[in-house]
């Protein structure tokens, strides 16, 4: 039988008569009619006893109702998943984002997302770039958002946002009167240096080498939240990239941006081998959007 004549079957047996049966199901009497003849031909049964303009159900038919009562339930559960996934119920989505991203960006789209679909479950994580390439490679993550560039088969990667590089300073220094600050004179404060490996510290040694390689008795990092946390004990000043300035400003610590600071992508990176889901992508388009909003309206 297949669900057509599951249908015309449940509605009969349900109703009693094909009268009824071809009204609950908004069609013709005489097509009902046909239909159950043709179902009791194809089985090989008698289903129904006629008489009197109602149809008393054989043996046979309520064995075969049992059936197609868990047959219909499991439609059932199929259409309600399918309006569900329809408005991202019950989908699932794994996470990854570079450590930066994690502090601001990614956390607000998340939430906003979240409070949308409720009924949907988003794994997290932070990872650097070589996890990230080794998790979204073999499938074990959906979508990974990277403040550096990626460029590994079968990862396919979509520039969506953009950062730069600020000066984080605590509150009552000079540079608060600023609304951007040149690298010259960042490099005359007493400096959280970031190892010359990173983006900060390249783009500060290769301005300036010869400031950074007379200082004496530095401070130096490898991680933006570090650098934040040093400068407001009152450690000194750093550079770090703008997604950490913004997530550390508070009551103690402010930040400015670098003038004529060189401006770098922000990705999405997806396997090209896996669709994306309605929601992977109601996602990526939030944290596009938390880009294009100004400072003060952003998540």
């Amino acid at each position: 039988m297949n669900l057509r004549q599951i249908e015309v079957f449940r509605a009969t047996m349900l109703t009693g008569s094909t009268a009824d049966a071809a009204r609950l199901l908004h069609v013709s009497q005489p097509g009902i009619s046909r239909m159950i003849s043709h179902i009791e031909l194809q089985l090989g049964v008698s289903l129904f006893e006629r008489g009197k303009g109602r149809l008393r159900p054989t043996p046979e038919a309520h064995a075969l109702y049992a059936e197609v009562e868990q047959v219909y339930r499991g439609v059932q559960r199929i259409d309600a998943r399918a309006q569900a996934l329809k408005s991202g119920g019950g989908l699932e989505l794994r996470v990854l984002a570079t450590p930066s991203l994690l502090l601001e960006v990614i956390p607000g789209a998340v939430a906003s997302l979240s409070a949308d679909y409720p009924d949907s479950c988003f794994y997290v994580e932070s990872q650097l770039v070589r996890e990230m390439v080794r998790l979204l490679t073999i499938g074990e993550a959906d979508v990974g958002f990277s403040s550096l560039p990626i460029d590994h088969a079968p990862l396919v990667t979509e520039a969506i946002g953009s950062w730069s590089m600020s000066c984080v300073f605590p509150k009552g220094h000079r540079f608060e009167q600023e609304s951007s600050v040149p690298l010259r004179e960042i490099v005359k404060e007493r400096m959280i240096a970031f190892s010359p490996d990173t983006p900060q510290g390249r783009m500060v040694a290769e301005a300036y080498p010869q400031t950074l390689m007379s200082k004496r008795g530095r401070i130096e990092v490898r991680s933006g939240q570090v650098a934040c946390v040093l400068t407001a004990a009152g450690a000194g000043v750093a550079v770090v990239d703008n997604l950490t300035a913004r997530a550390w400003r508070n009551d103690l610590l402010l930040f400015r941006p670098i003038s004529k600071a060189p401006t770098s992508s922000v990705f999405r990176v997806r396997n090209s081998n896996f669709p994306s889901s309605f929601l992977e992508d109601e996602l990526v388009e939030r944290v596009r959007q938390s880009f294009l909003l100004p400072p003060s309206r952003r998540p």
